[in-house]
């Protein structure tokens, strides 16, 4: 296939960004610096989760991550691209220090430096309990709903028969029907 020339008719800015999967998206507006909208509420912040973590127990990268999402509700599960630099930047700061190795994974212990910085008994609420706060609980509970029916899904789709995911779309589709009628049925 051939590309038209920018500025030619037919062009557009990401013709070729589409074309290797992903999707186009117009230039930025003016004052725009990026494409982020908001309604995700406050920035999670790992580093204080990390520190509240560690003043239960020892744990490693991996299972700060799972915590964090079962604390969360899963509504926040830090990558981790945010959580590794964010462990050797509390390490550099001397907040954190490396226990024994379990598994082949680095553990982490606070450090009496980093036990002083959570504060004892005056310490504010963990990061975590924001969501609950922002989302409320009816949110939370309807989107562990969600993740259980996709569980089954993935389930049905990966094991199930051709009759079985057929009961599951009608399933879906009647499910998707009821929520549609819940909206219609306003008090």
């Amino acid at each position: 296939m051939r590309w038209p020339e920018p500025g030619s008719p037919g062009h557009h800015p990401g013709d070729r960004l589409f074309a290797f999967g992903q999707a186009w998206q117009p230039p930025l507006g003016p004052g725009q610096l990026s494409r982020h909208r908001g309604g995700r509420g406050r920035r999670a912040n790992v580093r204080e989760a990390i520190l509240t973590l560690l003043t239960e127990r020892s744990m490693h990268g991996y299972e700060m991550i799972q915590e964090i999402e079962r604390r969360s509700r899963g509504t926040w599960r830090p990558s981790p691209g945010s959580v590794y630099p964010t462990l050797q930047l509390l390490e550099d700061e001397g907040l954190i220090a490396p226990a024994a190795a379990e598994g082949g994974r680095k553990r982490y212990n606070l450090t009496e430096s980093g036990q002083a910085s959570q504060g004892g008994d005056d310490a504010a609420r963990a990061p975590w309990e924001q969501f609950s706060e922002e989302y409320g609980e009816s949110v939370l509970d309807t989107r562990a709903a969600i993740h259980g029916v996709m569980q089954a899904v993935g389930e049905v789709m990966r094991v199930g028969s051709e009759g079985q995911r057929a009961q599951a779309n009608q399933v879906l589709e009647q499910a998707r029907r009821q929520l549609y009628r819940i909206l219609a049925d306003r008090e």
